[in-house]
């Protein structure tokens, strides 16, 4: 084969060899491009399946409190207004009494009527929706709580929000429900475009083997991936279980 040959194959072959490259290349990208569709898609259908969730499961919760509330406080605090105004026919100076039964009572109802609203919390910031949950343990008497907040609050995406807000409402969950504990501290950090939240009582804390750690751990877990946090749980058997959560403003 003479140079004149190899020239004109070589002509020939690199053009050939830049096309089937180039059709590769858009081959490869076309694929990866598709696979990050797929995956953008199937995150955004895993976020929107665990917010209704969430709304879900803050609604049956809030309906279940004002059930309780309505039933056990509320209605006491009625029954015993009854009472008292039945006794001050007979003694006109209990009517103070009275008056001031009905109005605890209000007070309650009051309270109470900020969480009947399902869409209460989009117009609540997370402090505000975390104070009110703080502020009906201390008033039911479940828990000694409190609710510390630091830095200049920064506003969240309502979705983002509901998510934040379930996670820590499942955690006051299990400590109301199983950790017999008497104290409950909350602390909400804005600094440095970062919301740092710590929850931490000082109840029985649980073990790996134990059913919080299993399913309740898992959501919480599942719920702070979607929202790009971290979410750090630590319990130490008869010391109690403290709640870690970053979130980075975007």
């Amino acid at each position: 084969m003479d140079e004149k040959e190899i020239i004109i194959i070589a002509a020939i072959a690199i053009p050939i060899s830049l096309v089937v490259i180039v059709i590769v290349l858009f081959s490869v990208f076309t694929r990866r491009k598709n696979r990050l569709l797929e995956e953008q898609e199937k995150a955004k259908k895993d976020f929107d399946r665990e917010l209704a969730e969430s709304q879900i499961e803050i609604r049956e919760e809030t309906l279940r409190n004002i059930s309780w509330e309505l039933h056990d406080n509320i209605g006491q605090l009625m029954t015993l207004a009854k009472i008292q105004a039945q006794m001050a026919q007979e003694k006109p100076e209990m009517m103070k009494e009275v008056s001031e039964t009905i109005g605890t009572g209000l007070n309650e109802l009051r309270a109470l009527s900020k969480l009947i609203n399902p869409e209460a919390l989009k117009s609540l910031s997370l402090k505000e929706a975390v104070g009110l949950e703080i502020e009906r343990f201390n008033r039911l008497k479940f828990i000694a709580a409190e609710l510390t907040v630091k830095g200049t609050v920064t506003p969240i995406e309502s979705n983002i929000q509901i998510i934040l807000f379930r996670i820590l409402q499942e955690f006051f969950s299990n400590t109301i429900k199983h950790s017999k504990a008497s104290t409950l501290k909350v602390l909400l950090d804005y600094s440095d475009n970062v919301l740092t939240i710590l929850a931490e009582d000082n109840g029985v804390g649980f073990e790996k083997t134990d059913n919080f750690m299993g399913i309740g751990l898992k959501n919480m877990k599942t719920r702070a991936q979607l929202i790009n946090s971290t979410l750090k749980i630590k319990s130490v058997k008869s010391k109690g279980t403290a709640l870690h959560l970053k979130y980075k403003f975007t």
